[in-house]
Order: C-alpha cells, then sequence, then structure tokens
C-alpha cells in the first residue's frame, strides 16, 4: 500500500550538470534523483541505488556507468541521499539512518512504487539493509557492494575517508591508494572534478557535520542488530571487493554467515569500487541476479 505524500517531480531539461536529475519533495527534503528505463519498471520491476558516503559523493557519480546498463531492461531510481549531492536540505539538518530511511520511504511513495529490488554501496548498503528490514514489503531483493551493516574495527581507509579535509592531493591519495586496486583508472580530471564536488559549500558543510572523530561510533550506529539481519527473507547478492581497503571483507562474510538467503561474489584485484574498478562484470552479476527473482 502507497503513503499519500503531497509532492510534485520536477525534471531539469537538459541540465549542464549530469549529477542533477529531477526532483521531488520527500517530506522536509527536495530530493534529486535520477531516473532511468521504463516508467512502469517493465518486467524486469524497479531497482534502487544508494550511494556510499565518500567525499563529494552523488547518486550519478556513484552510479554512472550502472545507470545505462541496468536501466535498458529496469526502472533504475538514484536518488542522492540528505547531505549528498543536489538534495535541498533545511537549515540545521540532522543527519541519521532514520533520517536517510524516511527520505528513500518517502520517496517511493511520492514516485508511487510499490517494491524494489535495492542496491547500496557502502554505507548506502546500510540504508538498502534497514529498508528490508523495517520494510519488508517493498523489497523484493537486496544487492549489497562492499557494505556497512555489521559491526567492524573502523579501518584505517574508513577513518581517512570521513575525516576528509578538503584538498585536491588528498582527494588523489583517497582516490588512488584507498579507493581503487588499480590507481591507472584514476585520472587527473577525474580527481579534479570530485574535489570540485567535494567543495560546494552545501555538501562540504554537511559532510563536515557527519562523521566527527571518535568515527568508531558512526560504524556502529550503521549497524544493524544480528537478529535484525537474520530476519530478512529477501534474497541478497553480496559482493566486494578482496583488495577493499575501506570496508573489510569480513563484513560481507559476516552478512553470508547471518542472512539464510544470500550468496557472496568477490573480485579480486579490487578495491572499494567494485562498480567501477570491474563495471561490465558486475553488471552482468547484477543483471543475472535480478533476472532469477520471481516478479
Amino acid at each position: 500500500m502507497i503513503r499519500a505524500v503531497t509532492s510534485t517531480t520536477t525534471p531539469t531539461a537538459a541540465p549542464t550538470n549530469p549529477e542533477i536529475g529531477r526532483s521531488v519533495q520527500t517530506g522536509q527534503l527536495r530530493t534529486n534523483y535520477h531516473d532511468s528505463g521504463p516508467p512502469s519498471g517493465g518486467e524486469g520491476g524497479t531497482v534502487l541505488l544508494l550511494h556510499g558516503s565518500g567525499p563529494g559523493v552523488s547518486a550519478f557519480a556513484n552510479w554512472r556507468l550502472q545507470i545505462p546498463a541496468l536501466g535498458a531492461r529496469h526502472r533504475v531510481i538514484a536518488p542522492d541521499l540528505a547531505g549528498f549531492g543536489f538534495t535541498d536540505v533545511p537549515e540545521g539538518q540532522e543527519y541519521s539512518r532514520e533520517v536517510w530511511l524516511r527520505q528513500v520511504v518517502d520517496l517511493l511513495d511520492a514516485l508511487e512504487v510499490d517494491r524494489v529490488d535495492v542496491v547500496g554501496n557502502s554505507f548506502g548498503g546500510s540504508m538498502a539493509l534497514a529498508l528490508a528490514i523495517h520494510h519488508p514489503e517493498r523489497v523484493r531483493s537486496v544487492i549489497l557492494m562492499g557494505s556497512v551493516g555489521v559491526p567492524f574495527a573502523i579501518t584505517e581507509g574508513l577513518d581517512a575517508v570521513w575525516g576528509y579535509e578538503p584538498d585536491v592531493e588528498t582527494m588523489g591519495r583517497l582516490m588512488r591508494e584507498t579507493f581503487a586496486y588499480d590507481s591507472s583508472l584514476i585520472t587527473d580530471e577525474l580527481v579534479a572534478s570530485r574535489y570540485a564536488a567535494s567543495t560546494r559549500s552545501e555538501t562540504m558543510e554537511a559532510f563536515s557535520s557527519m562523521f566527527p572523530a571518535p568515527r568508531q561510533r558512526w560504524v556502529d550506529a550503521m549497524a544493524h542488530p544480528e537478529g535484525s539481519i537474520r530476519g530478512i527473507e529477501a534474497p541478497v547478492l553480496l559482493v566486494h571487493g578482496r583488495d577493499d581497503k575501506v570496508i573489510p571483507l569480513s563484513t560481507s562474510l559476516t552478512m553470508l554467515e547471518w542472512i539464510d538467503d544470500a550468496r557472496l561474489h568477490v573480485f579480486g584485484r579490487c578495491g572499494h569500487w567494485t562498480q567501477i574498478e570491474h563495471a561490465a562484470a558486475f553488471n552482468e552479476l547484477v543483471l543475472d541476479f535480478l533476472d532469477q527473482q520471481p516478479g
């Protein structure tokens, strides 16, 4: 059942910035989102893409290689979560798992989407789990990539990501030495673009307020109780880079143990950006998993 939400969607005609898509009112937020593929989801249904929490991230930056590939067979919705990208938030907005979950549910209601296959990357993985735990009727299947959501000791990589202070050289080190296994994929232009995104006044202020030190508490805050994760009945595909320096492979191994209907695919020679470093293989893996789900 869809809860009525008073809101309107606004397309942006030919934006010069590809990160800006459509917008819709979701509670007190005005969510920027991308909407691709068959409007009704077609036979493949609707896929919801939830991005990670790196500095300067947006839905488009995170999923630019997935939106067209998945959108050929599915409706794809990719929002900027509050505090990231081009979603408008009220002054003094606080950020928490509850705020982001409310935004996701309000977005689905506003777009009149009953049920989704939800794909969560890193921080977005915790939000995908939250949707499956608290609104199981809205979730057909779950795909988690390098996901947060279970307890683990914060890594040096994640501490550096959440502790980022805007600086182009720091951004370059994060992208080449922390996020990616193959640093040759990271061009100077890509670093400059991500750095520029991280210095937008709105997102810079929001990011600095989200994960202040000591940061282990935010890992713990994004973790779900073991019993809640074990209670997930939707089929789950876990994807992880073996060489991930941000979120350890052990998190996916834990979820593989806890979730009854789960499978795990590990990419060797891969860091935290599976969807970028192994884009074609990742897209094929996701599409194959979605094809196996009952309507």
